[in-house]
């Protein structure tokens, strides 16, 4: 689907009686956008014609029971209509029209002049890997898998355990909301001094991503204070909190860290193959425009699969050359240091391997976890097989024990 310039496309996919198509599709146009058009006068369409939608293709794909098809149909919104607003965009090509049947949001073309008028990534893969001093390699992300109901000081030793793994980022999980043991301004200052002390002796250094919470209308100014505070990165819950919150946060020049996109909440958006929105749209597309800077999403391996063609999509649309900077995707959910080939194969080098479970559950604990995925990465930028570095690397030995050796 190409970009037409002053308009949005988006393509559906939906099930209706082959005779009613071309109709429901003019429906479509008009109805999300003028409202009506037949019965207005020769001058009023005249006036109103740069704001109704076209038509750009009906095709059926394939036939099903009770004379019904499946068919794709696009429509082309014309981009004054909402501007630069993400929840605008949204509820013109997919408002009430969500509530239409079978019917599903598959691909959403932007032109180039629209997506200009976004923030984008402020750091984007670039930016990222400056911060952590990481070059060369894919970055390593550990996940906090113990956090409600400790205390600063439990939290505390943790953070080192896993600091110590030598890992590059380590963030919140992203049900982290109690504050009653340890606020997130009392964690981010005890950890910043965690890492500075760990930086000292390996040079090197380890970024906190706290989970930003709280009232909505109160995320902004505690994300510049966390910021000021000396956290690493914020990670977002975004389409809980939604899409221009996330605008809001990274157009701020006070907010002056890497946001992390979290996909909670996410699947029962894309989840269906006949409903809802693709994912490549929910957890790519948008993401970049709204500013994120780093993408979580269920990769296609693990625990929470994602499947391996809307993976691709997925990550290509964080990707793709329109201007804006691009985000480093984190594909998740049952990653060892086994499938670390897999995902530098399938994905490049601009990765970040975000661990929760191997690396807690390692035979040699947290330390050991991020130790083995760092030998991990380190033998793929090498060149060189997981088995041959498991000679000279215990805790990749154990790993690739305990989970498994790569397939391929």
């Amino acid at each position: 689907m190409n970009e037409k310039p002053g308009y949005a496309l988006a393509r559906y996919l939906l099930v209706d009686k082959p005779d009613q198509l071309e109709r429901r599709a003019e429906g479509m146009a008009v109805g999300l956008t003028v409202g009506s058009w037949t019965d207005l006068p020769a001058t009023r369409q005249a006036s109103m014609q740069p704001y109704c939608g076209t038509v750009e293709g009906v095709e059926i794909q394939e036939e099903l029971e009770n004379g019904r098809v499946r068919a794709e149909v696009t429509i082309g919104y014309p981009t004054r209509n909402f501007g630069p607003s993400i929840p605008a965009l949204l509820t013109t090509v997919f408002g009430k029209l969500s509530m239409d049947g079978q019917i599903r949001l598959v691909d959403l073309r932007l032109p180039k002049s629209f997506i200009a008028e976004f923030p984008g990534p402020k750091f984007g893969v670039d930016g990222v890997r400056e911060r952590a001093r990481v070059h060369g390699r894919p970055l390593v992300m550990s996940i906090f898998k113990s956090c409600i109901g400790q205390d600063l000081d439990e939290l505390a030793v943790h953070f080192r355990e896993q600091a110590a793994g030598g890992v590059d980022l380590i963030k919140d999980d992203e049900i982290f909301f109690s504050e009653q043991l340890a606020a997130p301004e009392t964690r981010v200052q005890r950890f910043r001094q965690l890492a500075d002390d760990i930086a000292s002796t390996t040079g090197k250094p380890v970024l906190y991503a706290v989970n930003l919470t709280g009232p909505t209308f109160g995320l902004l100014e505690r994300a510049k204070r966390l910021s000021d505070l000396g956290a690493g990165a914020l990670l977002l819950n975004v389409v809980a909190y939604g899409y221009d919150v996330l605008q809001a946060l990274a157009s701020n020049p006070d907010v002056h860290v890497p946001i992390l996109a979290h996909p909670a909440v996410a699947g029962a958006m894309y989840g269906s193959a006949t409903h809802g929105i693709s994912s490549h749209i929910l957890l790519g597309q948008l993401l970049r425009l709204a500013g994120a800077d780093i993408a979580i999403y269920p990769s296609p391996y693990g625990s929470v699969t994602l499947a391996a063609k809307e993976g691709a999509a997925l990550v290509e649309s964080l990707r793709e050359p329109n201007g804006l900077k691009p985000v480093l995707p984190a594909p998740s959910a049952g990653i060892h240091p086994g499938l670390v080939p897999t995902l530098v194969r399938d994905f490049g080098m601009d990765i970040i391997v975000n661990a929760g479970g191997a690396i807690h559950g390692h035979p040699l604990g947290a330390t050991g976890g991020g130790q083995a995925f760092m030998a991990a990465v380190a033998a793929v930028g090498a060149g060189q097989s997981l088995k041959q570095a498991a000679e000279h690397s215990e805790p990749l030995r154990l790993a690739l024990d305990k989970w498994g050796y790569p397939s391929a």
